[in-house]
């Protein structure tokens, strides 16, 4: 067995203890060194611990006090301990030994290991060499003399013998209830299987709008070191391929793991084919490294190719090798997704903030859409970790949405809770749910979904740009397109415009030709529009 305080042995040990509780780490011997010293200099004045025992013969056991250890050279009062067993020869047997005579709960003494009972477990004396296996404790066991053993034995216990993998001590505290919301701050419906089969059908059945010919709708997954993005579309693959997958490299490290530009497709099944969107995956945001603002213009205009290798210190320019001059629409990003860590929004470092802030420009100077997916939310609540239908219930998600919406400026219906799948070995129904609750309103913007799509002809859509003091090229460079459901004005020609913050506009079209000048104050660009007044 591994050592490792698991999910289930911590559930157990809560309801032993009784209330919510949380787990910290304070000392483990195999790092912190196998010596009374360590011991009492990581775990001294902490308040209530738990110390775990991995016997080298698969047996868990261990001692529970709610007193602090403070090496006072004597034993403490404690009516609330108790010895512990979780797994016997590796098969899970939870048993509880309350304690018996309360004033020997625990011997607390500086030369001395932690000590539960009138020596009923001492771990150890001074100071226990690692033998490159095991540490072969010199502590002493008398069970039975300050708790009551409830039919368990030395034997049943520690298979007999005091040689352990590790010892480990976590501190205990108070977790306070979180109180669900009676009504959900956001309405969906009902999560069950007939959810799951009608959101996945959207999804397959999902099309870019014909008159704009494009075959594949294009997501670029934008965000911090950590934060998911690479999880994203490994969830969003297990999902339609029916298994967990992880054909994008992810996980936790200090810099990004993604340091290709990939575009990765979603198949329907093992071998089927691919849906209509792509999701593109670019390397972490960090402080002082990640997509900067130049790379995300050429990324979003669909000037660097699938497969390019991100070197911070060569950035990407028009010399670089495979370099796209000219992109086709169908070429080009069609929806942002910026990533963010749900755990860490409200210590996000502020170079960060602004490194986003400053790629969201490029995005709003192209009229780009942008959702937010917001990761990690099992870790946002206990409650939704629990069960993870509560993300809506939650009043402590419903907070990190609203902070996040300020933060990024984004309207709170485009902030979208997630969990990726991370350390589960098979799917489940809730967190497919939610995934396809997210994916299905990232969709949403890039099918021309704007609310105001009034139909106008070419000359008032042309007066309509003239109020607003846009530059018009000459009239044989706009043609006028039918969408069936509205009307837009495609300008072929490059011209230099200016456009105001008081015209709604959607940006369905790419950049043609670059202008030197990329502050989005003058651009030269192929656009199609549909817009009406404010």
């Amino acid at each position: 067995m591994i050592v490792e305080f698991k999910k289930e042995d911590q559930s157990q040990m809560t309801k032993w203890i009784g209330g919510m509780k949380k787990y910290t780490l304070l000392y483990k011997a195999s790092g912190d060194g196998c010596t009374s010293t360590a011991f009492h200099n990581a775990c001294n004045n902490k308040g209530p611990t738990v110390t775990i025992f991995y016997n080298h013969d698969n047996f868990i056991y261990g001692g529970y006090t709610s007193v602090s250890w403070r090496s006072i050279g004597n034993f403490q009062s404690d009516t609330k301990s108790f010895l512990f067993k979780l797994y016997q020869n590796g098969t899970w047997a939870p048993v509880k030994m309350p304690v018996a005579n309360y004033r020997n709960s625990i011997y607390d003494h500086a030369d001395y290991g932690p000590t539960f009972g009138d020596r009923d477990l001492q771990a150890f004396s001074g100071k226990v060499n690692f033998d490159g296996t095991i540490f072969n404790l010199n502590g002493k066991t008398n069970f039975g003399s300050s708790y009551t053993m409830n039919d368990e034995n030395y034997k049943s216990i520690a298979n007999g013998n005091l040689r352990v993998k590790d010892i480990e001590v976590y501190s205990v505290e108070d977790i306070a209830v979180i109180v669900l919301l009676e009504e959900p701050w956001r309405n969906t419906p009902e999560w069950n299987t007939k959810l799951l089969a009608d959101l996945k059908e959207k999804i397959e059945k999902y099309r870019p709008l014909p008159g704009l010919k494009i075959p594949q709708a294009r997501i670029l997954l934008v965000g911090q070191v950590g934060s998911g993005k690479s999880s994203f579309f490994n969830t969003i693959n297990s999902i339609f391929r029916g298994y967990i997958t992880s054909q994008a490299c992810s996980g936790n490290a200090e810099h990004s793991l993604t340091t290709v530009y990939r575009m990765y497709q979603i198949r329907k099944g093992i071998r089927g084919k691919p849906m209509n969107f792509r999701l593109h995956d670019t390397r972490g945001i960090e402080a002082d490294q990640g997509v900067d603002a130049n790379e995300i213009c050429y990324l979003l205009d669909g000037n660097i190719q699938d497969g390019y290798q991100f070197n911070p210190s060569v950035p990407v320019s028009t010399d670089t090798l495979g370099f796209v001059e000219s992109a086709h629409i169908s070429e080009t990003i069609h929806c942002v997704v910026l990533v963010l860590d749900g755990t860490t929004v409200d210590v996000m470092a502020e170079k960060v903030a602004e490194r986003l802030k400053k790629l969201q420009m490029r995005m709003n100077q192209r009229g780009i859409p942008q959702v937010v997916l917001l990761t990690k939310i099992d870790k946002v609540c206990e409650r939704t970790e629990e069960d993870l239908s509560n993300v809506f219930y939650s009043p402590l998600v419903k907070e990190t949405v609203d902070r996040v919406s300020q933060i990024m400026g984004l309207p709170r219906s485009h902030i979208l809770p997630v969990k990726n799948y991370e350390s589960e070995m098979d799917l489940n129904d809730n967190t497919k749910a939610c995934c396809y609750l997210d994916n299905y309103a990232k969709l949403v913007p890039t099918d021309g979904g704007r609310k105001v799509l009034t139909p106008y002809g070419k000359a008032q859509c042309k007066n309509k740009l003239m109020e607003y003091g846009t530059a018009i090229p000459n009239s044989s460079s706009v043609k006028e397109c039918d969408l069936g459901d509205r009307k837009v004005l495609a300008f072929k020609r490059c011209w230099h415009v200016k456009f105001s913050s008081d015209l709604s506009m959607l940006m369905s079209k790419t950049t043609m030709k670059r202008n030197k000048d990329r502050d989005g104050s003058k651009v030269s660009m192929l656009i199609s529009l549909s817009y009406s007044p404010k």
